[in-house]
């Protein structure tokens, strides 16, 4: 029988896993199937348990349901446990694991395709859910100097940074979107409002000036995020959407369950083009 893999969410049938899954198989000779796996909104424990049942040796996990992943595994990798948030499942011998592999991959692709220099860069990060709590390790570990976290409530702002350890040597703080100031190398939108104009983005324009920015959040074929439009508008010097991010964290997951580590540059760019 091929390995199954898969991606749940709901929605999900919108996904490119598959398509960057296939890809990656393709070049890497994995003989295996990697499907789209929509769970009701009450019932994720109980499509998991069936996929797993089923013979599937691992999952991606998508919105809505990273923090539900987090408490059905057995155990959690440590980005996965700062996280509160899982976009991986490993199948292990008398249970399951989960990763959380999206601010590894985001870093991969800050650094490996934007050629982002993140060492001493001082960066503002927009949001304080999931997809930030995944994001502060990894920015961190990849040497920035100042972290700032933004968010519409000052308090959860303020309560993610405190849960880094490099809070006490003064290299992140947290405070309200009204509340940042100043001028940044790097932001990173990691909310997942649109963001589309000043009013809803609630930030200073000024601190995305000759910043490079980036949304987590990746746009359709031809089109540019509402974050990264607001940011070209008040003079970013850069503004990129996450489809890197999306294939950096896939190629780390991968390798969870492959052992194998595939080549991402041909895969983005064949996305970028819409050839897969």
């Amino acid at each position: 029988m091929t390995d199954r893999y898969a991606v749940v969410g709901n929605p999900v049938q919108h996904s490119l896993s598959p398509r960057i899954h296939a890809a990656f198989a393709a070049a890497t000779g994995q003989r295996l199937v990697y499907e789209t796996l929509l769970a009701p909104l009450d019932d994720f424990p109980g499509t998991v348990a069936a996929f797993f049942r089923a013979g599937g040796l691992g999952l991606n996990v998508t919105v809505p349901f990273k923090e539900q992943a987090a408490a059905w595994v057995s155990e959690l990798d440590p980005p996965a446990a700062a996280a509160g948030a899982v976009n991986t499942i490993v199948r292990l011998q008398g249970g399951f694991r989960g990763y959380n592999t999206d601010g590894a991959g985001l870093v991969r692709d800050l650094v490996g395709n934007c050629g982002v220099g993140l060492d001493g860069a001082r960066v503002l990060l927009l949001g304080a859910g999931g997809a930030a709590r995944g994001a502060v390790g990894p920015l961190l570990a990849a040497g920035v100097e100042g972290l700032v976290i933004g968010n519409r409530t000052a308090a959860r702002a303020e309560a993610l940074a405190a849960t880094a350890p490099a809070v006490r040597a003064g290299r992140v703080s947290g405070t309200g979107l009204d509340g940042i100031g100043g001028r940044f190398d790097l932001v990173v939108n990691a909310t997942s409002a649109g963001l589309g104009d000043d009013a809803v983005v609630g930030v200073d324009p000024g601190v995305v000036e000759d910043a490079f920015c980036y949304d987590m959040i990746y746009a359709r074929r031809g089109t540019v995020t509402a974050f990264c439009r607001w940011a070209q508008a008040h003079g970013a010097r850069a503004a990129v959407d996450g489809l890197g991010m999306l294939v950096e964290q896939a190629a780390l997951a991968f390798e969870l369950w492959r052992g194998v580590a595939p080549a991402t540059a041909p895969v983005l760019e064949l996305l970028r083009r819409g050839d897969v």
